[in-house]
């Protein structure tokens, strides 16, 4: 932990993420409908195909209930939403090209300046429009494709149609069939066959404006023996009202191929975040979901893999912190139906004050799925009396050859160890700080190296002083 980290104040992350930009947008009134539905499609200039599957995804939004397994929705109200909050501007490629007050937003938050130290591509997405997409040259001339779904539908209307809702339809459930009706933007790609991507994609997601949805559509295709890394980063501004964010990511793995997916949501302490994620993974290919959980009111997501092909292998690697007020329901879920894959799921977790983090882990082992092997580790850390967590592993195993194992921790911080930090000098927050840092550490050293001091930062300053 270095000393310009350790002068980081509440202040300063509200200057930081939490602060609102003066945005002209499209007009456009809330409230969600089928007229919402249609308005949206025809202001985009969308193929029938494109309003069809938007069309059914309202009426299955409309026909489920709100789940109640999960942690409480029953705040968020449909019709106090802007579906559709799109900013007055063109998508630019040169970052001069981005209107100065959204340009000032994201230099705040450092896209520029990430994407010249270390990405192949980058993109940013404020509340429903993509205003800034831009990929390395030479990446173009090898066939790779990044750009917004919404620019990906008119320029690679083929590509998108063969894979769009194939893994995760607008049927699937309450908040995909949501996400189906009024998505925008997003990222689509597609690395050719053989092409392996040197450096990550990344794309920034911002909401800002009051009683916000955003519902982005992510699209990842890696063909046969291709390999790409998408990092993806979240905020939003502080309101008291709350906003939704209920995002869908599909991707396909096809044989050989490598994909790697790395999420750091830190979206404001109004956001309920209702995200569905998987991925289809065929013969030999490999799929990895590093999953960090900071920021929102209601956090739900599990993203999942479904290992279709023969000798395939996932790995699902999520963090949750959450601290007072906030509800952290993450964790994974794994689909072996094919023969010798490979799996592993490992949760870590930290609670403070009414926080209350829950992982959900699936294993599911299909009669097809011979010689399968599943490794599951869960490990929660309560930072003071009042802090709770809940672990629900569930396991369907339909072979005897299978080899599945689970571990769950649950502890306490020692304030033995944190006055012994103390006595060497190190600041209470400080040295509280490290132990959790400590505790993360086998997730955290995986993150490209700017994610993981993002990481950090976050942690050091969402859980000093939290010993009590």
């Amino acid at each position: 932990m270095t000393g310009s980290e350790s002068l980081m104040t509440e202040a300063d992350y509200k200057e930081r993420y939490g602060f609102v930009t003066d945005a002209e947008y499209v007009e456009f009134d809330k409230g969600l409908s089928e007229e919402t539905v249609r308005k949206i499609s025809k202001l985009k200039g969308e193929p029938e195909w494109v309003l069809e599957k938007r069309l059914l995804g309202y009426s299955v939004f409309e026909s489920k209930p709100t789940p109640k397994w999960g942690a409480d929705l029953g705040d968020i109200d449909y019709n106090d939403i802007y579906y559709y909050n799109n900013p007055k501007t063109k998508e630019g490629t040169k970052w001069e090209d981005v209107p100065e007050e959204i340009k000032q937003t994201f230099d705040k938050l450092g896209v520029p300046e990430a994407e010249r130290k270390f990405f192949a591509g980058a993109e940013a997405q404020f509340d429903s429009g993509v205003v800034y997409s831009h990929i390395n040259e030479e990446l173009e001339k090898l066939g790779v494709i990044f750009t917004d779904t919404d620019t990906a539908v008119k320029k690679h209307p083929e590509l998108v149609k063969k894979y769009f809702g194939t893994v995760i339809p607008p049927t699937d459930n309450k908040f995909a069939a949501l996400n189906s009706a009024v998505w925008s933007g997003g990222s689509f790609i597609y690395v050719p066959k053989g092409v392996k991507v040197p450096m990550p994609l990344n794309a920034y997601f911002r909401i800002n404006a009051e009683r916000s949805g955003q519902f982005e559509r992510t699209l990842i295709i890696a063909d046969e023996g291709a390999e790409v890394v998408y990092l993806e980063g979240c905020t939003a501004a502080m309101y008291s009202a709350n906003s939704l964010h209920a995002a869908v990511v599909e991707i396909v793995v096809h044989k050989n191929a490598k994909v790697q997916y790395v999420t750091i949501q830190n979206w404001a302490k109004n956001i309920y975040n209702l995200v569905t994620q998987r991925a289809y993974v065929y013969e030999n290919a490999h799929m990895s979901w590093i999953d960090a959980n900071i920021g929102s009111k209601t956090n739900m997501k599990y993203p999942s893999i479904y290992l279709r092909g023969r000798n395939s292998q996932g790995e699902i690697l999520s963090i949750a912190l959450a601290s007072d007020g906030q509800v952290q329901d993450s964790g994974g879920k794994v689909y072996h139906i094919a023969p010798n894959t490979a799996s592993k799921i490992v949760s870590k977790s930290i609670s403070k004050g009414s926080g209350l983090t829950t992982f959900r882990g699936l294993v599911h082992i299909g009669k097809e799925a011979e010689n399968a092997k599943v490794n599951t580790t869960c490990n929660a850390l309560l930072l003071d009396g009042d802090a709770k967590t809940n672990t629900y592993p569930y396991a369907d195993i339909q072979r005897n050859d299978a080899l599945l194992s689970h571990e769950a921790k649950v502890g306490k911080i020692s304030e033995d160890d944190v006055f012994y930090l103390m006595s060497r000098g190190i600041p209470e927050g400080d040295a509280i700080a490290m132990i959790i840092l400590g505790f993360l550490n086998d997730l955290t050293k995986v993150l490209p190296m700017e994610y993981s001091l993002e990481l950090k930062r976050l942690i050091k300053l969402d859980m000093a002083g939290s010993v009590g």
